[in-house]
């Protein structure tokens, strides 16, 4: 069968969080951090000077956890709610008003949280269809990989895959890497109408050709297998500059790309960061799973991506 070739393993943690540079913390509204992954990832980002957390939710059940985990709750400011909803619409508020500068997901369901950050008197939403990413530290390839959308947009229309791209692209360019192979996934890498998956990519790659994604370099339809091994690609006659060299990876739904993370995380044991993007500020969104360092990684991802659009004058 096709093989990897085996490269030293990079650490996108590391990475990530070597990108803070010299910028200020991000003031991020925490919400409902009442178990210890989610209390524990969001104090240990500000110590890290990632964040500047403010912690909203039952204020019994955070200090109850805090004294659990051991955890001085002094230095931080808390808003005390009565649950998990009125801890999501006020974190949402704060955000439009410019009292925070991002939100981070603690123990409650992605739905509840986005169901405030999606409410148009909360004017959060911009003109773009908000997405997940996910990068993935994979120990047999040889750079991060960026994956969308795993975790917000369950059936996503060819439109709504087209703000997905492009969301990813501009991360990527933002961050500074450059101009990204965006691979297009289906479960083969021919047209089939039996197969609308297969259809829309290729439909994508003629929209980037024709100017409507930008940014990026577009290819699909294209199994995983072609995506990120060269030796499977060329075995299949893929003539391709994103064949076994992609930077992004866009899957078809959030069933194949939550499934595709999670065998990545739990069978290899690499590191992932997630965001959402297109909104007006960066939301740090993992797995309720996910342990401190992940939820770090995060952290430094949204503050690299919000102070490098401050930078460049760009407004979400």
């Amino acid at each position: 069968m096709p093989k990897l070739t085996p490269h030293p393993m990079h650490n996108s943690t590391r990475k990530l969080l070597a990108m803070k540079k010299n910028f200020k913390p991000l003031i991020t509204a925490v919400v409902h951090p009442v178990d210890d992954y989610s209390l524990s990832g969001a104090i240990d980002s500000a110590k890290a000077g990632l964040i500047t957390p403010i912690l909203i939710g039952p204020v019994d059940k955070i200090k109850a956890v805090a004294k659990q985990e051991k955890i001085d709750l002094k230095p931080y400011k808390i808003i005390a709610t009565e649950h998990s909803h009125e801890a999501a619409e006020i974190a949402a508020q704060l955000a439009r008003d410019g009292k925070v500068e991002a939100l981070m997901k603690g123990k409650l369901h992605t739905d509840e949280l986005m169901e405030s950050v999606v409410k148009k008197e909360n004017g959060l939403r911009t003109g773009r269809r908000m997405s997940h990413l996910f990068i993935m530290d994979v120990p047999n390839y040889p750079k991060p990989l960026f994956l969308t959308d795993a975790a917000l947009n369950i059936y996503p229309t060819l439109l709504e895959k087209k703000d997905i791209v492009q969301n990813a692209i501009d991360l990527f360019r933002i961050l500074g890497f450059g101009v990204p192979k965006v691979a297009l996934l289906a479960a083969v890498e021919t047209v089939s109408e039996n197969m609308p998956a297969t259809v829309e990519a290729a439909a994508l790659s003629k929209m980037s050709d024709r100017g409507q994604i930008t940014g990026g370099i577009l290819d699909g339809p294209l199994a995983f297998d072609n995506a990120v091994s060269k030796e499977a690609a060329d075995i299949k006659g893929i003539n391709s500059s994103v064949a076994g060299d992609a930077d992004i990876l866009v899957v078809p739904d959030i069933e194949s790309g939550n499934m595709l993370y999670k065998e990545s995380r739990f069978l290899t044991g690499n590191d992932g960061a997630g965001i959402v993007l297109g909104a007006r500020v960066p939301i740090i969104l993992t797995s309720r799973a996910a342990d401190s360092e992940s939820r770090q990684a995060s952290s430094a991802l949204a503050l690299a991506y919000w102070r490098h659009c401050e930078k460049q004058g760009i407004k979400l």
